[in-house]
This record gives structure tokens, C-alpha cells and sequence, in this order.
């Protein structure tokens, strides 16, 4: 019996597909991206925006459109994370301290231009449904579960995690520089979701307190634009520094802390 649930631990069972293990991860990595570009191209072509550049919100949009399709053929919805009750309550409270630690250290490096209310409504439903819901529905979702499929629930929460960071580096609106502080932090940043999604089992929670988190350190207190770089970086460093703490805390060591 117990070697029985040790296995389930390492290897969840894939639902609704006969396909290997190998092929979902790389349609999970693959599609997600080229259903973005495509729907990057036809709304530029379409709507189009100041000197032929577009916005990420198709994008990400396109990004969670497709994960969503194909989470929910291969996995359903407990599968792919999106779970309430004791999960999600789980998964609101490890990510809170994530937040609260980067907001206090906002408070002390970075200075605060204004604190606004401008435009705020729409600022954070962006941030929600974009930022937030479509990324981590892909990472933490589909391409969580395709990996711990193949490779293992660690393996996910690790490889999901970078992915995050990486998609934070490139497209959020708080990556403001790029340098090793900044990389080391948007990685750290992905693989604590990823732990906490490990963790708890459920992503909604870590995608609510994401855009609260960039929300109020980023949009209600506004930093000057361009923030300067040296306050920035530590605050980036001390973030990094915080969240290893956590994810060390966090890091599971019973199969059983396992919540795929």
C-alpha cells in the first residue's frame, strides 16, 4: 500500500489521452505559445496600436485560452489546479507570505512616487485575468501536471516555476531591468508559486494574491518611472532572498505533501 501511494506521489496518472508523457509536455509548452502568437498576429492585424506595436494582453490571452482547452480535455479541473475549499484557502495563505514579505521590502527600498487610484479598476482586472489567471492556468496548470506526469511533482514544480519567472522577466509590468538580481528574483518568484502549487494543490489562491501583490506594490504605490536601479536591485536581492527562506520551508519532504 505504501509503495503504492509513494508512486502515485511520483507519477500522477494522466486522464482523457493516450498520449505518451513526453509528447503532452511539449504540446503543453508548445501550442499555448503558438495560439498566442496567432492570436498576437490577427489582433495587430485587426485592431492594430501606436507604430505597429502590440500589447501582451493577446498574448496572454492566447496563452490561457489554449491551456485552458487543453487542461480541461487532458486533466478537468481538479487536475489542472483549479480547486476551492481547503486548497485554495491553503494556497491564498502560503502565498500571502510571499506578498506581505516583498511589500514590506517595497516600503523600504524603493521610493514612492504617488499613491494613485487612477484607472486602478482596470488596471487590476487586468493583472488578474492576465498577468496572473491565463500565465499561471499555463504553468502551473497544464505544463505543472504534463511534467509531473513525466518527470515527477518536483520536477513540475521546479520547471513551472522558471517558466513563470521567464514569462515574468519578459511581459509583466514590474520587470523594469534587466541584470542577475532581476533574473535571480522573477525565477525564485516562479518556483515559490511552484512549490505552493505543489503544496497545496490548487493555483486560484497564488493567482489571486499575485495580482494584489504586483497590484499594490506596483500600481497603488507608484514608483518613479524609470525606478533607479540601485534601490530596485536590492529590492529585488532582498525579495530573492526572502522567498528561498519560504521555499525552504515549504520544500516537501513526505510523498504525502504531495497535492498534484
Amino acid at each position: 500500500m505504501a509503495k503504492m501511494k509513494q508512486k502515485q506521489g511520483r507519477r500522477p496518472r494522466a486522464l482523457r489521452t493516450h498520449l505518451s508523457a513526453e509528447v503532452r509536455v511539449a504540446l503543453a509548452f508548445g501550442l499555448p505559445i503558438a495560439g498566442a502568437l496567432l492570436l498576437s498576429v490577427l489582433a495587430s492585424g485587426l485592431a492594430g496600436t501606436a507604430n505597429g506595436q502590440t500589447t501582451a494582453v493577446p498574448l496572454l490571452g492566447g496563452i490561457g485560452v489554449v491551456s485552458w482547452l487543453l487542461g480541461l480535455r487532458w486533466y478537468g479541473l481538479p487536475g489542472m489546479g483549479l480547486r476551492g475549499g481547503r486548497p485554495l484557502f491553503a494556497s491564498i495563505g502560503f502565498t500571502t507570505l510571499g506578498w506581505v514579505a516583498f511589500l514590506i521590502l517595497r516600503f523600504f527600498f524603493v521610493p514612492i512616487e504617488t499613491i494613485t487610484s487612477t484607472g486602478a479598476g482596470r488596471a487590476f482586472v487586468y493583472l488578474l485575468l492576465f498577468e496572473a489567471f491565463a500565465v499561471q492556468l499555463w504553468t502551473f496548470g497544464l505544463l505543472f501536471r504534463s511534467l509531473a506526469d513525466w518527470r515527477g511533482p518536483l520536477t513540475a514544480a521546479v520547471g513551472s516555476g522558471i517558466l513563470f519567472g521567464a514569462v515574468a522577466f519578459l511581459l509583466f509590468r514590474e520587470s523594469f531591468t534587466a541584470d542577475p538580481g532581476s533574473l535571480l528574483y522573477f525565477a525564485l518568484w516562479g518556483v515559490l508559486y511552484g512549490i505552493i502549487r505543489l503544496r497545496s494543490g490548487s493555483l486560484l489562491g497564488a493567482a489571486i494574491i499575485q495580482a494584489l501583490h504586483t497590484f499594490s506594490a506596483w500600481i497603488v504605490l507608484a514608483p518613479p518611472l524609470p525606478p533607479p536601479a540601485g534601490p530596485l536591485q536590492s529590492l529585488y536581492l532582498g525579495a530573492a532572498a526572502a522567498y528561498l527562506v519560504i521555499i525552504w520551508r515549504l520544500w516537501p519532504k513526505e510523498v504525502e505533501d504531495y497535492r498534484v
